[in-house]
Protein backbone atom coordinates (compact mmCIF):
# COMPACT_ATOMS: atom_id res chain seq x y z
CA UNK A 1 0.00 0.00 0.00
CA UNK A 2 2.75 2.43 0.97
CA UNK A 3 4.74 1.46 -2.12
CA UNK A 4 1.73 2.11 -4.34
CA UNK A 5 1.20 5.52 -2.74
CA UNK A 6 4.87 6.41 -3.31
CA UNK A 7 4.61 5.41 -6.98
CA UNK A 8 1.49 7.55 -7.47
CA UNK A 9 3.20 10.48 -5.79
CA UNK A 10 6.26 10.09 -8.03
CA UNK A 11 3.99 10.06 -11.13
CA UNK A 12 2.23 13.25 -9.99
CA UNK A 13 5.56 15.00 -9.35
CA UNK A 14 6.84 13.95 -12.77
CA UNK A 15 3.67 15.10 -14.51
CA UNK A 16 3.71 18.45 -12.70
CA UNK A 17 7.30 19.10 -13.75
CA UNK A 18 6.70 18.09 -17.37
CA UNK A 19 3.56 20.14 -17.79
CA UNK A 20 4.91 23.23 -16.02
CA UNK A 21 7.93 23.21 -18.31
CA UNK A 22 5.84 22.69 -21.44
CA UNK A 23 2.82 24.87 -20.68
CA UNK A 24 4.32 27.74 -18.68
CA UNK A 25 8.11 28.00 -18.90
CA UNK A 26 8.41 27.46 -22.65
CA UNK A 27 5.90 30.18 -23.52
CA UNK A 28 7.30 32.94 -21.26
CA UNK A 29 10.63 31.87 -19.73
CA UNK A 30 11.34 35.42 -18.47
CA UNK A 31 8.36 35.28 -16.11
CA UNK A 32 10.32 33.25 -13.55
CA UNK A 33 13.68 33.17 -11.83
CA UNK A 34 15.71 30.38 -13.52
CA UNK A 35 16.86 29.22 -10.08
CA UNK A 36 13.27 28.46 -9.09
CA UNK A 37 12.64 26.54 -12.34
CA UNK A 38 15.80 24.52 -11.77
CA UNK A 39 14.87 23.79 -8.17
CA UNK A 40 11.44 22.60 -9.25
CA UNK A 41 13.10 19.97 -11.43
CA UNK A 42 15.39 18.77 -8.62
CA UNK A 43 13.53 19.15 -5.31
CA UNK A 44 10.79 16.51 -4.97
CA UNK A 45 9.71 17.84 -1.59
CA UNK A 46 9.08 21.32 -2.99
CA UNK A 47 6.80 19.97 -5.75
CA UNK A 48 5.03 17.72 -3.24
CA UNK A 49 4.25 20.72 -1.02
CA UNK A 50 2.36 22.42 -3.85
CA UNK A 51 0.55 19.21 -4.80
CA UNK A 52 -0.48 18.60 -1.20
CA UNK A 53 -1.97 22.08 -0.87
CA UNK A 54 -4.00 21.53 -4.07
CA UNK A 55 -5.13 18.01 -3.11
CA UNK A 56 -2.96 16.42 -5.81
CA UNK A 57 -4.92 18.14 -8.59
CA UNK A 58 -2.21 18.90 -11.15
CA UNK A 59 -4.13 21.67 -12.99
CA UNK A 60 -4.65 23.63 -9.77
CA UNK A 61 -1.05 22.97 -8.73
CA UNK A 62 0.27 24.43 -12.00
CA UNK A 63 -1.76 27.64 -11.52
CA UNK A 64 -0.43 27.91 -7.98
CA UNK A 65 3.16 27.40 -9.16
CA UNK A 66 2.70 30.08 -11.82
CA UNK A 67 1.44 32.65 -9.30
CA UNK A 68 4.03 31.70 -6.70
CA UNK A 69 7.00 31.81 -9.09
CA UNK A 70 5.96 35.18 -10.52
CA UNK A 71 5.77 36.57 -6.99
CA UNK A 72 9.19 35.11 -6.13
CA UNK A 73 10.78 36.87 -9.09
CA UNK A 74 8.94 40.15 -8.42
CA UNK A 75 10.14 40.14 -4.78
CA UNK A 76 13.63 38.87 -5.75
CA UNK A 77 13.20 36.25 -3.02
CA UNK A 78 16.31 34.28 -3.95
CA UNK A 79 18.46 37.38 -3.49
CA UNK A 80 16.96 38.64 -0.23
CA UNK A 81 19.47 39.11 2.58
CA UNK A 82 19.38 41.05 5.80
CA UNK A 83 21.08 43.88 3.89
CA UNK A 84 18.06 44.06 1.54
CA UNK A 85 15.92 45.12 4.51
CA UNK A 86 16.11 48.64 6.01
CA UNK A 87 18.11 48.42 9.20
CA UNK A 88 15.42 50.13 11.30
CA UNK A 89 12.96 47.34 10.45
CA UNK A 90 15.39 44.71 11.72
CA UNK A 91 16.21 46.74 14.82
CA UNK A 92 12.60 47.30 15.90
CA UNK A 93 11.95 43.60 16.39
CA UNK A 94 8.47 43.44 14.91
CA UNK A 95 9.05 40.18 13.00
CA UNK A 96 11.52 37.42 13.86
CA UNK A 97 11.99 33.67 14.41
CA UNK A 98 12.46 32.40 17.93
CA UNK A 99 11.53 29.31 19.94
CA UNK A 100 9.23 26.34 19.33
CA UNK A 101 5.66 25.36 20.06
CA UNK A 102 4.71 22.18 21.94
CA UNK A 103 4.73 20.19 18.69
CA UNK A 104 8.27 21.24 17.91
CA UNK A 105 7.34 23.75 15.19
CA UNK A 106 9.35 26.94 14.83
CA UNK A 107 7.68 30.18 16.00
CA UNK A 108 7.44 33.21 13.69
CA UNK A 109 6.69 36.18 15.95
CA UNK A 110 4.74 39.14 14.59
CA UNK A 111 4.58 41.90 17.23
CA UNK A 112 1.71 43.91 15.81
CA UNK A 113 2.19 46.89 18.13
CA UNK A 114 5.37 47.78 16.20
CA UNK A 115 3.48 47.94 12.90
CA UNK A 116 2.02 51.25 11.79
CA UNK A 117 0.08 51.31 8.55
CA UNK A 118 2.15 53.24 6.03
CA UNK A 119 2.07 52.74 2.25
CA UNK A 120 5.65 54.03 2.01
CA UNK A 121 7.07 51.17 4.07
CA UNK A 122 4.66 48.33 3.27
CA UNK A 123 6.89 46.84 0.54
CA UNK A 124 9.88 46.66 2.90
CA UNK A 125 7.71 44.98 5.54
CA UNK A 126 6.55 42.40 3.01
CA UNK A 127 10.17 41.76 2.06
CA UNK A 128 10.96 41.21 5.73
CA UNK A 129 8.27 38.52 5.96
CA UNK A 130 9.56 36.91 2.77
CA UNK A 131 13.14 37.10 4.05
CA UNK A 132 12.35 35.18 7.25
CA UNK A 133 10.15 32.59 5.53
CA UNK A 134 12.67 31.93 2.75
CA UNK A 135 15.51 31.74 5.25
CA UNK A 136 13.59 29.18 7.28
CA UNK A 137 12.41 27.21 4.23
CA UNK A 138 15.95 26.76 2.95
CA UNK A 139 17.19 25.65 6.34
CA UNK A 140 14.28 23.42 7.38
CA UNK A 141 12.78 22.26 4.10
CA UNK A 142 9.21 21.09 4.67
CA UNK A 143 8.99 21.58 8.44
CA UNK A 144 5.87 23.53 9.51
CA UNK A 145 5.96 26.89 11.23
CA UNK A 146 3.63 28.45 13.82
CA UNK A 147 2.79 32.14 13.48
CA UNK A 148 2.48 34.04 16.77
CA UNK A 149 0.31 37.15 16.22
CA UNK A 150 1.00 39.14 19.38
CA UNK A 151 -1.72 41.80 19.56
CA UNK A 152 -0.96 43.00 23.08
CA UNK A 153 -0.77 46.79 23.44
CA UNK A 154 -2.14 47.14 19.90
CA UNK A 155 -4.18 50.15 18.78
CA UNK A 156 -6.35 50.88 15.79
CA UNK A 157 -3.39 52.48 13.96
CA UNK A 158 -1.77 49.03 13.73
CA UNK A 159 -4.67 47.48 11.78
CA UNK A 160 -3.42 46.90 8.22
CA UNK A 161 -5.56 44.43 6.34
CA UNK A 162 -3.37 44.56 3.24
CA UNK A 163 -0.38 43.39 5.27
CA UNK A 164 -2.42 40.66 6.99
CA UNK A 165 -3.68 39.43 3.62
CA UNK A 166 -0.10 39.27 2.35
CA UNK A 167 0.89 37.07 5.29
CA UNK A 168 -2.11 34.79 4.63
CA UNK A 169 -1.14 34.52 0.93
CA UNK A 170 2.43 33.61 1.90
CA UNK A 171 1.13 30.40 3.42
CA UNK A 172 -1.73 29.80 0.97
CA UNK A 173 0.28 30.29 -2.24
CA UNK A 174 3.97 31.08 -1.78
CA UNK A 175 4.95 28.70 1.04
CA UNK A 176 2.37 25.89 0.94
CA UNK A 177 2.28 23.22 3.65
CA UNK A 178 4.45 25.37 5.94
CA UNK A 179 1.69 26.69 8.19
CA UNK A 180 1.06 24.70 11.36
CA UNK A 181 -1.29 27.23 13.00
CA UNK A 182 -1.74 30.93 13.71
CA UNK A 183 -1.88 31.72 17.42
CA UNK A 184 -3.55 35.10 17.99
CA UNK A 185 -2.79 36.50 21.43
CA UNK A 186 -4.78 39.12 23.31
CA UNK A 187 -6.87 40.39 20.41
CA UNK A 188 -8.71 43.66 21.23
CA UNK A 189 -12.48 43.55 20.73
CA UNK A 190 -12.18 46.31 18.14
CA UNK A 191 -10.46 43.84 15.79
CA UNK A 192 -13.21 41.20 15.85
CA UNK A 193 -14.69 42.44 12.58
CA UNK A 194 -11.27 42.52 10.94
CA UNK A 195 -10.54 38.89 11.76
CA UNK A 196 -13.89 37.78 10.38
CA UNK A 197 -12.51 39.00 7.05
CA UNK A 198 -9.25 37.12 7.70
CA UNK A 199 -11.25 33.90 8.14
CA UNK A 200 -12.80 34.34 4.72
CA UNK A 201 -9.34 34.75 3.20
CA UNK A 202 -8.08 31.56 4.82
CA UNK A 203 -10.92 29.44 3.54
CA UNK A 204 -12.95 26.88 5.48
CA UNK A 205 -10.18 24.26 5.67
CA UNK A 206 -7.61 26.63 7.15
CA UNK A 207 -9.94 28.43 9.59
CA UNK A 208 -9.30 25.65 12.11
CA UNK A 209 -5.65 26.75 12.15
CA UNK A 210 -6.61 30.05 13.84
CA UNK A 211 -6.20 29.85 17.63
CA UNK A 212 -7.51 32.83 19.60
CA UNK A 213 -5.84 32.92 23.01
CA UNK A 214 -5.37 34.92 26.18
CA UNK A 215 -2.66 34.48 28.81
CA UNK A 216 -4.41 31.34 30.07
CA UNK A 217 -4.96 29.59 26.72
CA UNK A 218 -1.68 30.43 24.95
CA UNK A 219 0.17 27.89 27.10
CA UNK A 220 -1.91 25.16 25.48
CA UNK A 221 0.17 25.67 22.33
CA UNK A 222 3.53 27.03 23.55
CA UNK A 223 5.30 26.06 26.78
CA UNK A 224 6.31 28.79 29.23
CA UNK A 225 10.01 28.44 28.39
CA UNK A 226 9.34 29.97 24.95
CA UNK A 227 6.76 32.55 26.04
CA UNK A 228 7.72 36.10 27.11
CA UNK A 229 6.69 37.30 30.59
CA UNK A 230 3.74 39.35 29.31
CA UNK A 231 2.25 36.07 28.06
CA UNK A 232 2.81 34.37 31.40
CA UNK A 233 6.07 32.76 30.28
CA UNK A 234 9.62 32.59 31.59
CA UNK A 235 11.63 33.13 28.39
CA UNK A 236 14.36 35.72 29.16
CA UNK A 237 14.95 36.33 25.45
CA UNK A 238 15.06 39.98 24.42
CA UNK A 239 15.20 40.82 20.75
CA UNK A 240 18.20 42.81 19.57
CA UNK A 241 19.90 43.47 16.24
CA UNK A 242 22.61 43.00 15.11
CA UNK A 243 23.16 40.10 14.79
CA UNK A 244 20.07 38.23 13.66
CA UNK A 245 18.36 36.40 16.50
CA UNK A 246 20.20 33.48 18.08
CA UNK A 247 18.05 30.81 16.42
CA UNK A 248 19.81 31.44 13.14
CA UNK A 249 22.52 28.90 13.91
CA UNK A 250 24.32 27.42 10.92
CA UNK A 251 26.99 24.79 10.47
CA UNK A 252 30.47 26.33 10.82
CA UNK A 253 33.50 25.40 8.74
CA UNK A 254 34.31 21.76 9.38
CA UNK A 255 37.60 20.05 10.12
CA UNK A 256 38.44 19.60 6.45
CA UNK A 257 39.59 23.19 6.10
CA UNK A 258 38.40 26.40 4.46
CA UNK A 259 35.49 26.52 2.07
CA UNK A 260 36.26 25.97 -1.61
CA UNK A 261 35.46 29.54 -2.65
CA UNK A 262 38.33 31.02 -0.65
CA UNK A 263 41.43 32.09 -2.51
CA UNK A 264 44.70 30.20 -2.32
CA UNK A 265 46.48 32.82 -0.24
CA UNK A 266 43.83 32.74 2.43
CA UNK A 267 43.95 28.94 2.54
CA UNK A 268 47.73 28.91 2.80
CA UNK A 269 47.70 31.50 5.58
CA UNK A 270 45.11 29.50 7.48
CA UNK A 271 47.11 26.26 7.14
CA UNK A 272 50.28 27.98 8.37
CA UNK A 273 48.34 29.47 11.27
CA UNK A 274 47.04 26.02 12.17
CA UNK A 275 50.58 24.64 12.11
CA UNK A 276 51.76 27.30 14.53
CA UNK A 277 48.77 27.17 16.86
CA UNK A 278 47.90 23.45 17.00
CA UNK A 279 46.00 22.71 20.16
CA UNK A 280 46.09 19.22 21.61
CA UNK A 281 44.90 17.72 24.84
CA UNK A 282 47.41 15.35 26.39
CA UNK A 283 46.61 12.65 28.92
CA UNK A 284 48.81 11.82 31.89
CA UNK A 285 50.19 8.80 30.03
CA UNK A 286 51.19 10.98 27.06
CA UNK A 287 52.84 13.48 29.39
CA UNK A 288 54.87 10.67 30.99
CA UNK A 289 55.88 9.36 27.58
CA UNK A 290 57.06 12.82 26.56
CA UNK A 291 59.14 13.16 29.69
CA UNK A 292 60.76 9.75 29.15
CA UNK A 293 61.95 10.84 25.70
CA UNK A 294 63.95 13.70 27.19
CA UNK A 295 67.71 13.07 27.06
CA UNK A 296 69.04 13.72 30.56
CA UNK A 297 72.63 14.01 29.29
CA UNK A 298 71.80 17.09 27.19
CA UNK A 299 70.55 19.95 29.41
CA UNK A 300 69.86 22.29 26.49
CA UNK A 301 67.82 19.70 24.62
CA UNK A 302 66.00 18.84 27.83
CA UNK A 303 64.97 22.44 28.31
CA UNK A 304 63.68 22.66 24.76
CA UNK A 305 61.75 19.40 25.04
CA UNK A 306 60.25 20.50 28.36
CA UNK A 307 59.11 23.80 26.85
CA UNK A 308 57.48 21.96 23.95
CA UNK A 309 55.70 19.58 26.28
CA UNK A 310 54.57 22.44 28.52
CA UNK A 311 53.33 24.41 25.52
CA UNK A 312 51.17 21.48 24.43
CA UNK A 313 49.84 20.89 27.91
CA UNK A 314 49.26 24.53 28.78
CA UNK A 315 48.13 25.78 25.36
CA UNK A 316 44.64 24.67 26.23
CA UNK A 317 43.17 24.95 29.69
CA UNK A 318 40.17 22.76 30.27
CA UNK A 319 37.10 24.90 31.05
CA UNK A 320 35.92 24.62 34.64
CA UNK A 321 32.21 25.55 34.56
CA UNK A 322 29.81 22.77 33.55
CA UNK A 323 26.25 22.75 32.21
CA UNK A 324 24.61 19.47 33.27
CA UNK A 325 22.11 18.49 30.58
CA UNK A 326 20.07 15.28 30.36
CA UNK A 327 22.26 13.86 27.57
CA UNK A 328 25.53 15.76 27.77
CA UNK A 329 27.52 17.68 30.33
CA UNK A 330 28.90 20.71 28.48
CA UNK A 331 31.89 22.71 29.58
CA UNK A 332 32.09 25.71 29.66
CA UNK A 333 28.55 26.27 30.88
CA UNK A 334 27.79 29.69 29.38
CA UNK A 335 30.70 31.46 27.67
CA UNK A 336 33.52 30.54 25.28
CA UNK A 337 36.63 32.51 26.16
CA UNK A 338 38.76 33.67 23.23
CA UNK A 339 42.01 35.56 23.61
CA UNK A 340 42.41 38.96 22.00
CA UNK A 341 44.78 39.60 19.11
CA UNK A 342 47.39 40.84 21.61
CA UNK A 343 47.16 37.76 23.81
CA UNK A 344 47.86 35.35 20.94
CA UNK A 345 45.53 32.61 22.22
CA UNK A 346 42.81 32.54 19.56
CA UNK A 347 41.37 29.07 20.02
CA UNK A 348 39.11 27.69 22.69
CA UNK A 349 37.72 24.34 23.77
CA UNK A 350 34.28 22.81 24.35
CA UNK A 351 34.19 19.55 26.29
CA UNK A 352 31.19 17.23 25.89
CA UNK A 353 30.62 14.28 28.24
CA UNK A 354 28.00 11.64 27.48
CA UNK A 355 25.98 10.85 30.63
CA UNK A 356 23.62 8.34 28.99
CA UNK A 357 23.84 4.61 28.29
CA UNK A 358 23.60 5.11 24.53
CA UNK A 359 25.63 6.85 21.86
CA UNK A 360 24.78 10.55 21.62
CA UNK A 361 25.00 12.35 18.28
CA UNK A 362 25.91 16.02 18.42
CA UNK A 363 26.49 18.92 16.09
CA UNK A 364 27.68 22.48 16.59
CA UNK A 365 26.14 25.51 14.92
CA UNK A 366 26.98 29.21 15.12
CA UNK A 367 25.45 32.56 14.22
CA UNK A 368 28.64 33.43 12.30
CA UNK A 369 29.56 30.30 10.27
CA UNK A 370 32.01 32.19 8.09
CA UNK A 371 34.10 33.17 11.12
CA UNK A 372 34.83 29.88 12.83
CA UNK A 373 36.29 26.46 12.21
CA UNK A 374 35.03 23.73 14.54
CA UNK A 375 36.67 20.30 14.95
CA UNK A 376 34.55 18.19 15.03
CA UNK A 377 31.32 19.98 14.16
CA UNK A 378 29.16 16.89 13.57
CA UNK A 379 30.00 13.63 15.31
CA UNK A 380 28.99 11.28 18.13
CA UNK A 381 30.06 10.50 21.68
CA UNK A 382 30.14 7.00 23.22
CA UNK A 383 28.47 6.28 26.59
CA UNK A 384 30.51 7.70 29.46
CA UNK A 385 33.10 9.18 27.09
CA UNK A 386 34.17 12.77 26.51
CA UNK A 387 34.84 14.66 23.29
CA UNK A 388 36.95 17.78 22.97
CA UNK A 389 35.75 20.28 20.36
CA UNK A 390 38.27 22.86 19.16
CA UNK A 391 36.80 26.21 18.08
CA UNK A 392 39.06 28.65 16.26
CA UNK A 393 38.52 31.91 14.38
CA UNK A 394 39.01 31.49 10.65
CA UNK A 395 40.55 33.60 7.90
CA UNK A 396 41.72 36.41 10.18
CA UNK A 397 38.16 37.35 11.16
CA UNK A 398 37.60 38.92 14.58
CA UNK A 399 35.67 37.24 17.37
CA UNK A 400 32.64 39.24 18.46
CA UNK A 401 30.82 39.13 21.79
CA UNK A 402 27.60 39.00 19.75
CA UNK A 403 28.54 35.65 18.17
CA UNK A 404 26.89 32.60 19.67
CA UNK A 405 27.17 28.82 19.42
CA UNK A 406 24.51 26.14 19.65
CA UNK A 407 25.22 22.58 20.79
CA UNK A 408 22.56 20.14 19.57
CA UNK A 409 22.48 16.58 20.89
CA UNK A 410 20.20 13.57 20.49
CA UNK A 411 20.38 10.04 21.85
CA UNK A 412 20.89 7.29 19.26
CA UNK A 413 18.87 4.55 20.92
CA UNK A 414 19.26 2.16 17.98
CA UNK A 415 22.31 3.42 16.09
CA UNK A 416 22.83 2.03 12.61
CA UNK A 417 26.26 3.61 12.41
CA UNK A 418 28.05 6.84 13.25
CA UNK A 419 29.58 7.71 9.90
CA UNK A 420 28.80 10.99 8.11
CA UNK A 421 26.01 9.48 6.01
CA UNK A 422 24.37 7.76 8.99
CA UNK A 423 24.54 10.93 11.12
CA UNK A 424 23.03 13.02 8.32
CA UNK A 425 20.12 10.61 8.02
CA UNK A 426 19.74 10.48 11.82
CA UNK A 427 19.39 14.26 12.09
CA UNK A 428 16.77 14.27 9.34
CA UNK A 429 14.59 11.77 11.18
CA UNK A 430 15.06 12.64 14.87
CA UNK A 431 11.99 14.38 16.40
CA UNK A 432 12.52 17.94 17.60
CA UNK A 433 11.37 17.10 21.13
CA UNK A 434 14.18 14.53 21.39
CA UNK A 435 16.90 17.10 20.69
CA UNK A 436 18.76 18.75 23.56
CA UNK A 437 19.99 22.28 22.84
CA UNK A 438 22.44 24.47 24.72
CA UNK A 439 23.69 27.92 23.75
CA UNK A 440 27.07 29.49 24.42
CA UNK A 441 28.09 33.14 24.19
CA UNK A 442 31.51 34.38 23.11
CA UNK A 443 33.74 36.33 25.49
CA UNK A 444 36.98 38.04 24.53
CA UNK A 445 39.75 37.95 27.15
CA UNK A 446 42.10 40.91 26.89
CA UNK A 447 45.06 39.02 28.33
CA UNK A 448 45.84 35.32 28.13
CA UNK A 449 47.74 35.55 31.43
CA UNK A 450 45.37 36.86 34.06
CA UNK A 451 46.91 38.42 37.14
CA UNK A 452 46.84 36.03 40.09
CA UNK A 453 47.92 36.43 43.69
CA UNK A 454 49.91 33.54 45.15
CA UNK A 455 50.91 33.03 48.78
CA UNK A 456 54.19 31.20 49.29
CA UNK A 457 56.14 30.83 52.55
CA UNK A 458 54.05 33.59 54.11
CA UNK A 459 55.04 36.08 51.42
CA UNK A 460 52.83 37.79 48.83
CA UNK A 461 54.33 37.27 45.38
CA UNK A 462 53.23 39.72 42.69
CA UNK A 463 54.68 42.10 40.15
CA UNK A 464 55.84 45.62 41.08
CA UNK A 465 52.90 47.05 39.20
CA UNK A 466 50.47 44.80 41.08
CA UNK A 467 52.13 45.75 44.40
CA UNK A 468 51.82 49.43 43.60
CA UNK A 469 48.15 49.01 42.67
CA UNK A 470 47.51 47.09 45.86
CA UNK A 471 49.16 49.79 47.96
CA UNK A 472 47.08 52.48 46.30
CA UNK A 473 43.91 50.50 46.92
CA UNK A 474 44.95 49.91 50.56
CA UNK A 475 45.63 53.61 51.07
CA UNK A 476 42.26 54.50 49.58
CA UNK A 477 40.61 51.98 51.87
CA UNK A 478 42.36 53.39 54.95
CA UNK A 479 41.46 56.93 53.94
CA UNK A 480 37.82 55.86 53.51
CA UNK A 481 37.89 54.24 56.93
CA UNK A 482 39.27 57.40 58.50
CA UNK A 483 36.54 59.49 56.89
CA UNK A 484 33.94 57.05 58.09
CA UNK A 485 35.30 57.18 61.63
CA UNK A 486 35.19 60.99 61.54
CA UNK A 487 31.57 60.89 60.38
CA UNK A 488 30.67 58.42 63.14
CA UNK A 489 32.33 60.64 65.75
CA UNK A 490 30.46 63.69 64.50
CA UNK A 491 27.19 61.77 64.64
CA UNK A 492 27.89 60.65 68.23
CA UNK A 493 28.80 64.23 69.26
CA UNK A 494 25.64 65.58 67.61
CA UNK A 495 23.48 62.98 69.36
CA UNK A 496 25.05 63.86 72.72
CA UNK A 497 24.41 67.56 72.08
CA UNK A 498 20.75 66.85 71.27
CA UNK A 499 20.41 64.78 74.44
CA UNK A 500 21.92 67.55 76.56
CA UNK A 501 19.63 70.16 75.05
CA UNK A 502 16.63 67.89 75.66
CA UNK A 503 17.58 67.43 79.35
CA UNK A 504 18.07 71.19 79.80
CA UNK A 505 14.71 71.86 78.17
CA UNK A 506 12.96 69.40 80.48
CA UNK A 507 14.68 70.92 83.50
CA UNK A 508 13.59 74.40 82.41
CA UNK A 509 9.95 73.27 81.94
CA UNK A 510 9.90 71.53 85.33
CA UNK A 511 11.39 74.60 87.01
CA UNK A 512 8.86 76.86 85.31
CA UNK A 513 5.89 74.79 86.52
CA UNK A 514 7.36 74.50 89.99
CA UNK A 515 7.76 78.28 90.32
CA UNK A 516 4.26 78.84 88.90
CA UNK A 517 2.54 76.67 91.50
CA UNK A 518 4.62 77.72 94.49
Amino acid sequence: MAECHAQNKAKLISETRRRFEAEYVTEKPDKYDPRDVERLQQDDNWVENYLFWRHDVVDDTLKMLDESFQWRKEMAVNDLTEYSIPRWLLEIGGIYLHGYDKEGNKLLWIRVKYHIKDHKTILDKKKLIAFWLERYAKRENGKPITVMFDLSETGISSIDMDFVRFIINCFKIYYPKYLSKIVIFDMPWIMNAAFKIVKSWLGPEAVSLLKFTSKNEVQDYVSVEYLPPHMGGTDPFKYSYPPLVDDDFQTPLCENGPIASEDEASSKEDIESDGKETLETISNEEQTALLKKINLSEPTSKGEESEKADSKIKAFKKPLSVFKGPLLHISPAEELYFGSAESGEKKTLIVLTNVTKNIVAFKVRTTAPEKYRVKPSNSSCDPGASVDIVVSPHGGLTVSAQDRFLIMAAEMEQPSGTGPAELTQFWKEVPRNKVMEHRLRCHIVESSKPTTLTLKDGALNMSDKASEDMCLQLNRLLESNRKLEDQVQRCIWFQQLLLSLTVLSLAFVISFFYLSYS
